[in-house]
């Protein structure tokens, strides 16, 4: 049962993009404070975004998953409206572990002790793995979208995939250079990242893409956002290599568009069969984004695994 009127939970009011769904402000014990939509009845569910979007993301399939679960949606930290803390010398506070910690944390001051289900896009899966190696007790099943391992990733960097996600590689450059670049013109940046990865017309409405910009013009956004990638290239990789002996040991379901970067680089499955024990998977008929681009296909293929 949700924790009611607590001190630390400022209800920010109902979400303009998605029905029934309670904006709030949760202060967690680490500092951190996530804005979350949280919406629905029974067992929790997390669902976290990926870059460059917000919770947001998820409002084409959160009213339906609210009629089964407690749907959880936050912003990662330094992303949407949760905190942004400074930057440290080894990016320590926007690593994965931390983000993780950050989830464990938001799910326990809302009143949930018994466990927790798991779906992730993008940036938000990877934080699933590491929530998933770390709080194995909590982590019940997990859904990863469109991605593969990050050290996988790197480690098969070709020119293609270097070409396709140059992102992963500018957006690591010593700060201020890619903050001050994309500050230049947001707008242009985010539209040619959305566009060039998903590949449904129309499925990011103009005004989800302007919530979106609206976030990624606070200078403190796009600072945390390089510090996520930083993070993804140095600490994180630096924390994987110390637990590869460590596998997910609950339910893992990976799904990928076929028309995205990912499926048509990696067999996805496989990449995952090297990090989890319970791995099943399948294509959407999509680009990165399928809760964007298919959410009736994604569901479809969430809903056996979840319930």
């Amino acid at each position: 049962m949700m924790k009611e009127n607590a001190d630390f939970i400022c209800d920010r009011g109902e979400s303009p993009f998605i029905p029934g769904f309670q904006l709030m402000d949760v202060a967690l014990e680490n500092g951190i404070t996530l804005r979350a939509a949280v919406g629905g009845q029974g067992e929790p569910l997390v669902l976290l975004h990926g870059h460059p979007q917000n919770h947001v993301t998820w409002r084409k399939i959160a009213p339906v998953l609210a009629q089964h679960f407690t749907v959880i949606m936050p912003d990662i930290r330094g992303y949407g409206d949760s905190a942004k803390p400074a930057s440290d010398e080894v990016h320590r506070r926007y690593s994965k572990r931390e983000m993780a910690k950050d989830i464990v944390l938001l799910v326990a001051r809302l009143g949930f002790q018994d466990g927790f289900a798991f779906m992730g896009h993008d940036r938000g899966a990877r934080v699933g793995h590491r929530l998933a190696l770390d709080y194995p007790a909590q982590v019940k099943r997990s859904i990863f979208i469109d991605i593969a391992p990050t050290a996988t990733m790197y480690a098969l960097t070709d020119k293609t995939f270097a070409t396709r996600y140059f992102w992963w590689f500018f957006l690591i450059q010593p700060s201020p250079v890619p903050e001050k670049m994309i500050a230049a013109d947001p707008a242009f940046f985010l539209r040619k990242h959305i566009d060039g990865q998903l590949k449904t017309p129309g499925a990011t409405e103009p005004a989800v893409f302007a919530e979106y910009l609206r976030c990624y013009q606070n200078p403190d956004t796009l600072r945390a956002i390089c510090e996520d990638y930083r993070a993804s290239a140095t600490i994180d990789l630096e924390d994987d290599e110390a637990d590869k002996h460590l596998r997910i040991t609950s339910p893992l379901l990976v799904l990928w568009g076929e028309k995205g970067t990912v499926g048509q680089l990696y067999d996805v499955p496989a990449t995952w069969q090297e990090k989890a024990l319970d791995v099943r998977g399948r294509a959407m008929p999509c680009g990165h984004s399928p809760q964007e681009e298919c959410p009736d296909v994604l569901l479809s293929a969430i809903m056996p695994f979840l319930t």
